[in-house]
C-alpha cells in the first residue's frame, strides 16, 4: 500500500478489467474504481482528489481522452494516464499531445508496466503539490509579512495594493480560477514600485490630481520598477510580468515563462490592469456603480472582468457600517477612513482590512495616545 496514502482512480466501461486492475494492484496502491466516463467524473467530485487518474481509451459516450480532459479542468493537478489499445494509437497519441496525458499504456499491459507508471504518476504528483503547496503557502506567506512590513513604511501604498488584491481574490473566486497564488501575489505586489517615489506624488498620482508631464512620466514608470526589482528573483518571474502591465492600455504578447501558461500570464495582465483602474474610480469618489458602467466604455479592458467587480456589493452588503472603538477592531474588518496621528500623518490607509499586524499596530497607537480611540468600520453581521 502506499504509504503517503495518495488514491488511484481507474475508469473503464468493462467491470471485469477493473476487476483484474484490482487484484493486479490493490495490494499495492490505494485505488478506486469507476465504470464509465460520467461515474469517473462523480468520483473525481466527491471521493477525490486522485493523484493519479487512470482511463481506457475506447468507452461509449465519453471517451477515455475526453474524459481525461475534463478530469484536468476538475482536478489539474491530478496525473492522468490512458491505456489503448493500437487500433486507437492515434486518437490517443492526440490526447497525448493535446491533453497534456502523462503516459499512454498499450493494452493488454502486464502489471510490472503499469505498475512502474503508476509509481512514476505518483512521484509527478507529489512534486507538482510539493511545489503548489511551495507557491501558494510559504511563498505568499513570505509576500504577506514582507507587504504588512511595507504598510508601516507608507500606508497609502499599501491600502492601494490591499483594495487591488481583494478585487483580484474576488475574481479568482467568481471564476474558479488556477495558478491563484500568481494573480494574488501580482496584485499584494503591484504597487511595490511606487516605494521608489515621492509620497506627494503617489498621492496626487492615486487621485488623478493634476501632474506635469515629467511626474506622470516619473508615476507610470512605476510598474516597470516593481518589474525589475522582482524579476530577479525566482519563481516570481511570471508575478513580475504581470504587474508590468497594470498600465499599458494596448495587449502586448506575454513572455516564454517555463511553468507558466501565456494564457495564465494574459489574465493575469488583464485583472490587475481592470482591477488598479477600478480602484482608481473608487479613490477619486466614484460608486461603484458608476465605477462599473465607465469601464465597460473602455475597450482595453475585459467586460468580463468588469462585470464581475459589480458583484462584489454583495460582498460588502454582508457587513455594516460602524464606528467602534479600536479595541473591539477584530481580523476581517474593513476600515473605512483614513487614521492619521495627531501631526495628520496617515498611519493607515482607508480599505484596509484588519491583519493581525495591522491591529498590533493600532493598538499601540492607541495606547500611546497617538491616534483617536474610535474608528469606521465594516463588520461581519
Amino acid at each position: 500500500m502506499d504509504p503517503l496514502g495518495d488514491k488511484i482512480l481507474f475508469v473503464d466501461d468493462e467491470p471485469s478489467s477493473l476487476t483484474g486492475y484490482e487484484l493486479m494492484l490493490r495490494p499495492n496502491f490505494e485505488m478506486d474504481t469507476a465504470v464509465g466516463g460520467e461515474q469517473g467524473l462523480t468520483a473525481v467530485r466527491e471521493r477525490g482528489p486522485y493523484a493519479v487518474v487512470v482511463s481506457d481509451m475506447r468507452m461509449p459516450g465519453m471517451n477515455g481522452a475526453q474524459f481525461l480532459a475534463r478530469v484536468r479542468q476538475a482536478a489539474p493537478d491530478t496525473i492522468r494516464v490512458i491505456l489503448t489499445g493500437y487500433s486507437d494509437i492515434t486518437a490517443a497519441m492526440d490526447a497525448v499531445n493535446e491533453g497534456n496525458i502523462f503516459r499512454l499504456l498499450a493494452k493488454p499491459c502486464n502489471q510490472e508496466v503499469l505498475a512502474k507508471a503508476i509509481t512514476s504518476g505518483l512521484v509527478q504528483y507529489r512534486l507538482i503539490t510539493a511545489e503548489k503547496d511551495l507557491l501558494e503557502n510559504t511563498l505568499i506567506g513570505s509576500i504577506k509579512v514582507l507587504t504588512d512590513v511595507l504598510g508601516a513604511v507608507n500606508p497609502e501604498v499599501f491600502g492601494k495594493s490591499v483594495r487591488i488584491t481583494r478585487c483580484v481574490r474576488h475574481m479568482v473566486a467568481k471564476f474558479h480560477l488556477t495558478s491563484s497564488w500568481c494573480f494574488e501575489a501580482a496584485a499584494m505586489l503591484s504597487q511595490l514600485g511606487c516605494l521608489m517615489l515621492d509620497p506627494e506624488l503617489i498621492q496626487a498620482a492615486y487621485v488623478d490630481t493634476h501632474l506635469s508631464a515629467e511626474n506622470r512620466t516619473r508615476f507610470e514608470a512605476h510598474p516597470n520598477i516593481a518589474r525589475d526589482l522582482l524579476g530577479n528573483v525566482r519563481r516570481l518571474e511570471p508575478v513580475a510580468w504581470i504587474i508590468s502591465q497594470q498600465l499599458i492600455q494596448a495587449p502586448v504578447n506575454p513572455p516564454q515563462i517555463p511553468g507558466v501558461s501565456a494564457e495564465i500570464l494574459a489574465l493575469g495582465a488583464r485583472m490587475i490592469k481592470v482591477s488598479v483602474a477600478f480602484d482608481s474610480l473608487r479613490m477619486r469618489g466614484v460608486s461603484d456603480d458608476a465605477a462599473v458602467s465607465r469601464l465597460k466604455y473602455r475597450s482595453e479592458f475585459d467586460r468580463e472582468l468588469i462585470d464581475a467587480l459589480s458583484d462584489m456589493r454583495s460582498e460588502e452588503s454582508q457587513m455594516e457600517l460602524r464606528k467602534i472603538p479600536i479595541s473591539t477592531l477584530a481580523i476581517g474588518m474593513v476600515l473605512q477612513q483614513n487614521i492619521r496621528n495627531r501631526a495628520g500623518v496617515l498611519v493607515v490607509a482607508k480599505g484596509q482590512e484588519v491583519t493581525r499586524p495591522l491591529l498590533m499596530k493600532l493598538e499601540h497607537f492607541s495606547r500611546a495616545r497617538l491616534i483617536d480611540n474610535e474608528i469606521l468600520a465594516l463588520i461581519p453581521v
